[in-house]
């Protein structure tokens, strides 16, 4: 859970809730061919549960939040605007839907498939 404070009160929005929402829409960005299992604690939970959440990490600072993604990414394609493209959705995904700041969106490319 990921609490927030503003001048009404304490806000608590589910890291899963999280996980999901900037998981689809990393995977909706052109060029995006797969999310990456990053970590023992999330090759486990793949294994286990086959989840489509792999590759997010979500860490709280202050009142703002830092998204690291896992992704493979098509080859043949300009991989700095596939970055960007994500960088930019995921951020205003994130401010828009879930009213959540954001301070970095950081994407590692680690793979490239056909």
């Amino acid at each position: 859970m990921i609490k927030f404070r503003n001048h009404i009160g304490t806000i608590g929005i589910s890291t899963s809730y999280l996980r999901q929402l900037i998981s689809a829409t990393a995977q909706s960005c052109f060029g995006v061919s797969g999310m990456n299992v990053y970590g023992a604690k999330q090759g486990v939970s793949a294994m286990l549960n086959k989840n489509d959440n792999t590759g997010v990490i979500i860490r709280q600072e202050d009142e703002q939040i830092v998204v690291d993604l896992h992704i493979t990414v098509t080859y043949g394609l300009n991989v700095g605007a596939v970055v960007d493209s994500i960088i930019h959705k995921v951020n205003y995904v994130l401010t828009d839907q879930a009213g959540v700041d954001v301070k970095s969106v950081n994407v590692f490319v680690d793979e490239m498939t056909n």
